[in-house]
């Protein structure tokens, strides 16, 4: 008999964490299932908890067993979070990409730098287009966020119609790109929303984000304050804010200078795809280092602490042609992404050590969120009406509270999804049918690791504790036959002494004939040395070469 079509949905990120985003439908029977992926996002790595690594991506292994079923990948928007990890994990996948112009230009320049230019079929979906992938009809629906081209993906199946809003918020004013097409989320909920798959980033902060246009007046008029150099700092990706700052700096007779590879980049994508149309000729920062204090604002990459980005060699004054003192100021024209408080604090700190004066969205109005607070939540629903809310985007704490106000306004069902869950979607209550291998991949330099290899552990404990490497060498009888090699690195000078003394002391006690024994005594006596002189206990390898 054969087996009754199914809607599926599967989270591999993005659940349960800000970032990483990757979701994936499925339509058909449960063995034989066609399936769409949207988004396909990273997270960064940070020093304290894992070093060396670039970026964190999904653990995809689970749809890499079917990539003949998977159709393609559907960009919301363009994003670090949602297509960072395209360019890396397409490799794995091997299907078309779709977005809008802005968003494909991105994801365009990403796979270049790869080295896979001409390799994979990026497809461009007009501004309020539509898309068929076999089982799956997507209209993009224009809504307002961060960054230009933001949709909200309408995912018509025959068991019923998918809203996936991707990032969002309702601004009246968003200065670029298209405002919210209201009538076509009410179209849709008119016609009947099975499921709203909702951003949850701020849940739990009441009232409305606010508009673009209100910072952009507030900009102008902050700036007007200011006598010395201004540098301001903003998420790259939001075209509409380095618009404004070109515009504030024009009405006060500043030149604009960009610093950083992430600001070129989108500039010059927003301007390949007929944005930024009146946006003013820009200095390289040879020249503004040449004009007036009055008369240059940079605009900066860094506002989250990157340790490479520009504003952090600004603040340590080893940036080859950008330098502040006292009588300059930085705006942070941004918000604080959880987690990254440590490194921006620590950067304004810097800034300030050089005379610098630091404004901040705590004392200026120079930042509104790109997510929707709870009003915003609540109009979503009554436009949508789904039979089921589905948070994603947000910590447990986000989709939780999204949850219970989706169920406050009367949707029938709401699920917190965790990633690696696939979840059963119909109008009755969803249900969890199975859950998929599911967790990080990690960039490494240009390879690709498993989180649970144990590299940033390892790289953990050499940067509490340093590393003691010794080398024993023995003769063809067992017995040492030189001195042994010790080296010691991250180890404070007092405790070599007490090091070497206990290798010696136990290389002298053992009997000979057993290398690997020796080899194992010997690295506990190095460890306990250490202990008991430092209170610390080194990474210790111990290698033996027999002659």
């Amino acid at each position: 008999m054969p087996q009754k079509d199914e809607l599926v949905f599967l989270p591999l990120g993005g659940s349960g964490e800000i970032g990483m985003n990757f979701n994936a439908y499925g339509f058909g029977p449960r063995h034989d299932r066609r399936w769409i992926i949207v988004d396909c996002g990273v997270l960064f790595g940070r020093e304290a908890s894992t070093p060396g690594v670039d970026v964190i991506m999904p653990d995809i292994r689970y749809l890499t067993e079917q990539r003949g079923q998977v159709l393609g990948i559907i960009a919301t928007h363009a994003h670090e979070d949602h297509i960072g990890a395209i360019a890396l994990l397409w490799p794995m996948l091997k299907c078309p990409v779709y977005a809008t112009p802005f968003t494909a230009s991105l994801i365009e320049g990403k796979l270049e730098e790869e080295g896979l230019q001409g390799k994979v079929k990026v497809k461009r979906v007009a501004v309020g287009g539509n898309l068929v992938l076999g089982p799956f009809t997507l209209d993009f629906i224009s809504i307002t966020h961060s960054i230009l081209e933001p949709n909200l993906l309408a995912i018509r199946t025959p068991l019923g119609v998918i809203a996936h809003t991707g990032d969002w918020k309702l601004d009246p004013d968003p200065l670029l790109g298209e405002v919210t097409d209201a009538s076509a989320i009410q179209k849709l909920g008119d016609e009947g929303v099975l499921a709203t798959v909702c951003d949850s980033t701020n849940a739990l902060t009441p009232g409305h984000s606010g508009s673009e246009a209100r910072v952009r007046d507030s900009l102008v008029d902050v700036i007007g304050t200011l006598k010395g150099r201004v540098a301001v700092t903003a998420f790259a990706s939001n075209v509409a804010r380095l618009d404004s700052v070109a515009r504030a700096a024009k009405a006060h007779g500043r030149h604009i200078a960009l610093v950083g590879r992430s600001m070129h980049k989108i500039v010059a994508a927003a301007r390949e795809t007929g944005y930024l149309k009146d946006f003013p000729a820009t200095f390289d920062e040879v020249e503004a280092a040449e004009l007036p204090p009055r008369k240059v604002l940079y605009l900066c990459t860094g506002s989250q602490g990157e340790p490479r980005a520009a504003l952090a060699r600004i603040a340590s004054d080893n940036h080859p042609f950008v330098h502040l003192t006292k009588g300059d100021a930085v705006i942070f024209s941004s918000r604080i992404i959880p987690g990254n408080e440590l490194p921006i604090f620590e950067l304004q700190n810097k800034l300030a050590g050089l005379g610098v004066e630091v404004l901040t969205e705590q004392d200026h109005f120079v930042h509104v969120s790109g997510h929707p607070c709870r009003d915003e939540l609540e109009q979503m629903y009554r436009w949508t009406r789904p039979a089921i809310a589905i948070p994603v985007h947000g910590e447990l704490r986000h989709l939780t509270e999204h949850a219970r106000l989706a169920k406050s306004l009367q949707v029938p069902h709401a699920l917190v999804p965790a990633n690696g869950q696939l979840w059963r979607l119909a109008p009755g209550e969803p249900d969890l049918i199975d859950e998929v291998p599911s967790g990080r991949i990690h960039r490494d330099g240009f390879v690709l690791v498993a989180e649970g290899e144990g590299l940033a552990k390892s790289r953990r404990a050499l940067g509490h504790a340093g590393l003691i490497a010794i080398t024993l060498v023995l003769d063809g009888k067992g017995r040492v036959a030189a001195e042994p090699a010790i080296l010691m690195e991250g180890i404070p000078a007092p405790v070599h002494e007490a090091v070497r003394d206990a290798v010696e002391g136990m290389i002298a006690t053992q009997k000979r004939g057993d290398s690997d024994g020796l080899a194992e005594a010997v690295r506990r006596a190095a460890r306990r040395a250490a202990a008991d002189s430092w209170g610390k206990k080194p990474v210790c390898r111990v290698s033996v070469i027999e002659i």
